[in-house]
This record gives C-alpha cells, structure tokens and sequence, in this order.
C-alpha cells in the first residue's frame, strides 16, 4: 500500500507540474491539491477491494470495478478541473462523453477477456476435479505462456508424478503380495515335514535308521529355514538402505581360492569340478570382503545347481573399465530366454522347476544384486551358448 501512495503522490506532483507550465506556481500548486486526494482515494479503495475479492464476487465482477474506478477519477478530476476553470463546461462535458464511452468499451474488453479466462479456469477446474476422481490423463488443459497456462503445465507435471508415484505403490504392493505368497509356500512345505518327523521320532512310529535320517533331515530342514530367514533379514536391511559394512581393500585373489575352496566340496558331491582361473596380477577392490564371499558362495552355489556332472564352474577377477570384475562361469543348462528379465528377483525359480521343490531359497541372486548394487557395482549374466557368465563388478580401490 506505501508504495502504491507513492505512486499516487508522484504521478499527481508530475501532473500539477505539467500544468504550472501553463498556469503558473499557483495553479500546480492547486491541481496537486485537488488531483493527489482523488488518486490516494482511488488505489485506498483498489487495496481495500483487493483484500476483500471474495465479497465483491468473480473475475468479471473485480475487472468491473478497476474499470469503473478508472473512469470515475478521470470524471473527477474532469469535473474539479472545470471547477477550478482550468477547462470550460463545454470541454469538460466533451472530455466526460468520451471518458463515458472508452469506460464503456473497456468494460467489454474486460468481459471478452474475461470468458476466456473463465474458460480456462473452467478447464483447470475440471482436469482437477478429474484427477481427485482417479484420472491421471489430465487431458485438455489449457496451454499457453500465461499464468493460467503455467498452473496447468504445473498440473500436467505433478499429475505425471503422482501416477508415477501410484504405478510404484501399485508395483510394490504387488511385489510384496508376492514375496509374502512365496515365503508362505517356502516355510509351509519345511514346516509340515519339520512336523510330521518330530510326532514320528515322539511317537515312536520313527526308529532304528528311520530315526537317523528323520534327524539328519530334521537338521537339513533347520538350516534351510535358518538360512531363508537370514536371507530375508539381510535383504530387507540393504532395501532399508540399513547398512553397516565395514568397507576397505581387499585382495580378491586370495578370497576367490579360500571360496572356491570351500564350495569344491559342494561341487564335487555332484560331480561338478569348481576351480579358480587367476592370473596371478594383483586385484584389489573396495569392498566388504564377508558381503563379495556371500556373493560368491551365492553364484557358485547356483552355477553348481544347474550344471550337469562332469561338468565345471570356473571363476576369475580382471580389471575391466576402470572397475573390478568377478565372473562365475558355467557349462550347466543356460538361462530360458522367458526367464532372463526375472532372475535377480526374489523366489524366482527359472526353468521347469514351476513347483518350486529345488533346493535353495531363491533369494541367493536377488540377495547378490543387492549387495553388489550397495557397493557401487551391478551384476549381470551373459549366456556363453553352452552356459551361462555371472558377473560382477565392484570399485577398484584408488591409489594412495
């Protein structure tokens, strides 16, 4: 409000001036008098009109009164100069005529520009109503460089967002469903048999080497659900972004023969040959050595599932791209091109094992990509023609 009295006191001593150069010091001196009250009253009762828009009504309404206000100051001060005899009757009737009429022809500018933005806020108001019903096309919003053209871009772009959003929500939703059914099926089948072997071995139904291998079993069984249990709480504490990891550099050399070592067992009861293809360069990383074991005991452990005997698993690590990578090789049965986008999922189990009765959680791949990712790597596979690459890459470790 201070700056539009300003305004007002500024334009009215620029007025009065203009006319001391016709009438002299006493005339400016007079029109400042009698033209700056009619100015400060004029934009005291716009300020006052435009704290109270929602009483005087609509767009067309507010366009009405900053017409009729402009019209009446020029009337005004018309009339008090022909008063004052800086203009006779005869003028100020003329100058009042033709202020009459442009007021009149401003007023239907003001009501044909006015339609067009009652249109577009119309448009606005129904895209909006569109999209709290569950729309999110947004379509035939206004488009322009004005204002009412910026609020819908603006709407356009955060109804893009929220459907966005929803597609997360709904595919998150979905992926937990999933991932609920599927653990629900991988414990319920353990469970059933941790049952009806323990009311065996309590019964006494179980004896003698049914006993036995009720227990070893028993033990299996344990492990699995121990291991599935721990799978899950790793997995769920790397999407949480909940890590902990004690982070430094490594020598992957000597960690992929201590792993290849302890999986040649595994590999060898099934007639796997598991061996490390190194070259005796230094490769250093930066990683979390416990984390890239569990990777690996992951890829060996599914590379070993899924190879024929007399078949191998080979494993390397190379620099390649200014990272580091460690690829598990196999000549087993190769990856369906149908199940190619789904295996690093969780509980997906390719292949024809659609009953999901293989050994195994199937989280070990998700579990890895999830590991490799927190370091800063990515995993991928790559089919050889006669088997399958899994490899991964981690942050070379910088010079000191």
């Amino acid at each position: 409000m201070i700056r539009s009295l300003l305004i007002a006191v500024i334009a009215s001593a620029a007025g009065a001036a203009a006319v001391g150069l016709i009438y002299g010091a006493e005339g400016a001196v007079t029109t400042f008098y009698l033209v700056a009250p009619v100015a400060v009253t004029v934009l005291l009762i716009a300020h006052w009109a435009a704290r109270h828009r929602a009483r005087i009504g609509g767009i067309s309404r507010q366009l009405a009164l900053a017409i009729l206000l402009v019209v009446a100051s020029i009337l005004v001060t018309v009339w008090i100069g022909a008063d004052r005899m800086f203009l006779s009757d005869h003028d100020a009737a003329v100058i009042s005529l033709m202020a009459a009429v442009i007021g009149l022809v401003a007023l239907r500018v003001g009501q044909v520009l006015h339609a067009g933005i009652a249109a577009d806020v119309d448009r606005i108001r129904a895209g909006l109503e569109r999209i709290g019903e569950g729309d999110r096309a947004a379509a035939d919003l206004p488009v322009g460089p004005d204002e009412l053209g910026e609020i819908a871009a603006d709407i356009t772009s955060m109804t893009s967002r929220l459907a966005a959003e929803e597609r997360r929500r709904d595919e998150a939703e979905t992926a937990r469903r999933d991932l609920v059914a599927a653990v629900s099926h991988d414990l319920r089948t353990p469970i059933a048999s941790l049952r009806l072997m323990t009311e065996a071995i309590a019964d006494g139904v179980a004896t003698g080497e049914t006993r036995e291998r009720y227990l070893s079993e028993l033990r299996l069984q344990v492990r699995t659900l121990g291991d599935l249990v721990d799978d899950l709480f790793e997995l769920s504490r790397i999407e949480a972004e909940d890590i902990n990891w004690v982070m430094g550099q490594i020598e992957l050399e000597p960690l992929l023969n201590e792993t290849v070592d302890v999986m040649r067992v595994q590999g060898e009861a099934r007639g796997v040959n598991v061996v490390a293809e190194l070259s005796g360069e230094p490769v250093a990383a930066r990683a979390n050595p416990e984390k890239v074991q569990r990777v690996l005991f992951n890829l060996i452990q599914n590379a070993i599932r899924y190879t024929p005997a007399d078949g191998s698993v080979t494993v390397r690590a190379r620099h390649l791209d200014g990272q580091v990578a460690v690829e598990v090789e196999d000549n087993g049965t190769g990856i369906d091109g149908e199940d190619a986008p789904h295996v690093f999922e969780p509980f997906f189990r390719g292949g024809p094992d659609t009953s999901r009765s293989s050994d195994g959680s199937g989280l070990g791949l998700a579990l890895s990509r999830a590991i490799v990712e927190a370091h800063g790597g990515r995993i991928w596979f790559e089919s050889t023609g006669s088997g399958t690459v899994m490899r991964f890459t981690l942050q070379q470790e910088a010079a000191a």
